[in-house]
């Protein structure tokens, strides 16, 4: 019998937040093939917030079809994941690149080297990037 059980908004919110789990972010390329990359991420109310390398493909793509699917999973049994769906903007306001750069170190690095994450990606080149998501689906206890 089958206990996997459908996370709540709330439930989900709570799992992207847990921990450093990388998201795999999902592009179209402009001949239609599917691009996945890794992302590192952190929460601005209800937006994901992520920095991307203006010149990188995901960047192109997502300036092109602002629309792109974001899986985060739990790799342990008994395995979780959550998707997220929804549309990106983006900024190159310097102040805000840099301090968004430096949360996101802070979360993956640890906050000893926070400042220098932030140093080396909240620079020029650098796309900050909000994930205004539009649905949320996420699922525990996969294979319990």
């Amino acid at each position: 019998m089958c206990v996997m059980r459908k996370m709540t908004d709330e439930e989900c919110r709570a799992f992207l937040l847990a921990g450093t789990r990388t998201g795999k972010l999902a592009t179209v390329r402009a001949d239609g093939r599917p691009h996945v990359a890794p992302v590192w991420f952190v929460f601005d109310g209800d937006d994901l917030v992520f920095t991307t390398e203006a010149t990188s493909v995901k960047a192109a793509n997502m300036r092109r079809d602002p629309r792109v699917s974001l899986c985060v999973d739990d790799e342990r049994p008994p395995f979780a994941f959550a998707l997220v769906e929804g549309a990106v903007t983006f900024s190159e306001d310097p102040t805000e690149l840099r301090h968004w750069a430096t949360r996101i170190g802070g979360r993956y690095m640890g906050e000893a080297r926070a400042e220098e994450f932030g140093a080396r990606n909240g620079v020029p080149g650098e796309l900050l990037t909000r994930l205004h998501p539009t649905k949320l689906l996420g699922h525990t206890a996969v294979s319990a």
